[in-house]
């Protein structure tokens, strides 16, 4: 694999679904929003840095926990996967909202509140559905699903600007007369939410030419590439469709090429986008199945998530992981569909911060014990302050709510590793590390 084809791979994995519902969230602050993508550029460029230095020097296994291990130790590596498999099990229930407010535009549903938690819940299971054929078959379909987002996208990249107004763009500058702080951060949480998953990209560094080069280059391209796509496509749309509308749809791509061409093309756009995100889902529902395997393997997570079929799938796994989501969906039930998006997507943002904090706190440890250049090491440090400071003020952005939640979650595996600990304790694994 080349470094291209790393970054390429690398942005299709953080745009995936992410990006279907950000205008009308972006909508409810206005233009003025497109401060808060350059922090988040320029936060999450740090991110993907520090992710990509941790890939390389790192000797551990387990991913986020693997890092986090060289600085806390088994229960920091435990509470790395805990957070980290949390925040997708709710991530992945924001993408199944995101279906359903897609498909009640598509067919005109007008469903109820419970109406709609059940329907989330329906599309989450029937998305986990294809896992049993395993990996293969999931690369293959997440592949081919990705061009429902990137085609629509790329066309309004290229052609919206014909339907673009200025005078539109700048009348939603700042709907809400927020302050320039308070208004940035109140785009933190959805446009951080656009760049999660980007340290998945460290697990393809062996497949890679001249890793140490290619990895930390392609990262950072990537996501610079990434955030000028979310940055173009959401202010086009903010030219195209009138604020006020655009910030109360569940479909907003599909109401931007409604008003561009017609009501037709914007079904089609719908349809497009909402088996896209099916695709993603898929994908994402077998790495949290992973992820839980992994876990469950090191003697983190009960051992139940390790039984796996003859394919090689945690059958079992996917099946408890979608219990709890399905309780999840219910528990957060709110009359107006992308609210409930909202409040998820906020706790996804929280939990997935925390084992990057670890991670980052970790990193001068690896780099302590890994034979690493002087002037590398120095540069990752400083980087990496960076990029603790930025993900500590996107937990401030997340609100009072979800930092709550996130606590309580945090503070739940925090317990939950006493279980784990008597288990490894039995094993002779616990001596000597914490």
């Amino acid at each position: 694999m080349t470094c291209f084809q790393l970054t390429m791979a690398v942005m299709l994995n953080m745009l995936g679904s992410s990006i279907i519902l950000m205008p009308t969230k972006l909508a409810e602050v206005g233009t003025l929003s497109i401060l808060a993508w350059l922090v988040t550029i320029t936060g999450a460029t740090a991110i993907s840095y520090v992710f990509a230095k941790c890939g390389m020097f790192s000797r551990a296994s387990g991913g986020l926990g693997g890092y986090a291990s060289y600085a806390f130790g088994k229960s920091g590596s435990f509470l790395a996967n805990f957070s980290y498999g949390l925040s997708l099990v709710i991530a992945n229930l924001t993408i199944a909202i995101s279906i359903v407010g897609y498909l009640m535009v598509l067919f005109d549903w007008q469903l109820t509140p419970l109406e709609m938690g059940l329907a989330s819940i329906t599309v989450i299971w029937l998305c986990s559905l294809p896992n049993i054929g395993g990996a293969r078959f999931i690369g293959r379909l997440s592949h081919f699903s990705s061009y429902g987002i990137l085609i629509p996208i790329l066309i309004l990249t290229v052609i919206g600007w014909n339907w673009f107004s200025v005078d539109r763009y700048l009348d939603a500058w700042n709907p809400q007369n927020l302050t320039l702080f308070d208004g940035i951060s109140a785009a933190i949480s959805m446009t951080l939410w656009g760049f999660l998953g980007l340290e998945t990209a460290c697990a393809n560094s062996e497949a890679v030419e001249n890793p140490e080069k290619s990895v930390p280059r392609a990262m950072v391209m990537a996501t610079i590439g990434a955030g000028i796509v979310y940055v173009v496509a959401n202010n086009l749309s903010f030219g195209i469709v009138d604020n006020a509308v655009l910030s109360h749809s569940t479909a907003p791509f599909g109401l931007v090429f409604a008003t561009m061409f017609s009501p037709e093309i914007g079904k089609v756009v719908m349809a497009l986008m909402a088996l896209a995100c099916a695709g993603c889902l898929t994908s994402w529902q077998f790495t949290i199945s992973e992820v839980f395997r992994v876990s469950a393997h090191e003697g983190y997570f009960p051992k139940i998530f390790a039984k796996v079929s003859r394919l090689n799938v945690p059958v079992i796994g996917i099946i408890i992981i979608l219990l709890l989501q399905s309780l999840a969906a219910l528990l957060t039930i709110d009359p107006r569909l992308e609210q409930q998006f909202y409040i998820l997507k906020d706790l996804a943002v929280v939990t997935n911060l925390v084992p990057y904090l670890l991670a980052f706190a970790a990193v001068n440890v690896i780099m302590h014990r890994e034979p690493v250049d002087a002037k590398v090491a120095q540069r990752t440090t400083l980087v990496a302050s960076f990029a603790s400071a930025y993900s500590l003020y996107a937990l401030y952005a997340c609100g009072p709510d979800a930092m709550l939640w996130g606590a309580l979650a945090t503070f739940m595996g925090v317990w939950l590793y006493g279980y784990a600990a008597k288990s490894l304790e039995k094993k002779g694994l616990l001596r000597g590390n914490e």
